[in-house]
């Protein structure tokens, strides 16, 4: 949701700022919450449009308002990810926007999750399974 707020303004055209280019979860725990914000700041003299915020994959589901965003004002990413895989958290959100200076902005989230206690980290079934004979 866009929001006005008190930061200089300058350049020409709507301009992207983001206040972090990684959010990093550190060490957590299987099925933890998976929600990070990334907030962009219109640093520009324009109205800023974000048309679109693509995960890199579906466990990463980005919501980005796409109403204008004054010169000055700010607007809030929120990023879901689906912490039920165990293993190494590595995804990007691709921002697409009509800024001057970065018209498609890549951030990322990172971290490790752990298997929750009492239970084993998912494993792929083999597509082939042993046969036993009689």
């Amino acid at each position: 949701m866009a929001q006005p707020a008190m930061k200089p303004v300058g350049g020409t055209g709507p301009m992207l700022s983001i206040d972090k280019e990684v959010h990093d979860y550190g060490t957590i725990t299987q099925g933890s919450n998976g929600d990070c914000e990334f907030t962009v700041t219109n640093t520009g003299d324009q109205p800023l449009i974000i048309s679109q915020c693509q995960g890199s994959c579906g466990c990463t589901v980005p919501n980005c308002d796409t109403a204008p965003i004054k010169p000055g004002a700010t607007s809030v990413i929120k990023v879901h990810y689906d912490s039920n895989r165990v293993g190494a958290i590595n995804k990007s959100v691709t921002i697409t926007s009509n800024a001057t200076n970065a018209p498609s902005k890549v951030v990322t989230i990172k971290g490790t999750i752990l298997a929750s206690e009492g239970t084993s980290p998912v494993k792929e079934a083999s597509p082939v399974a042993p046969v036993e004979k009689l």
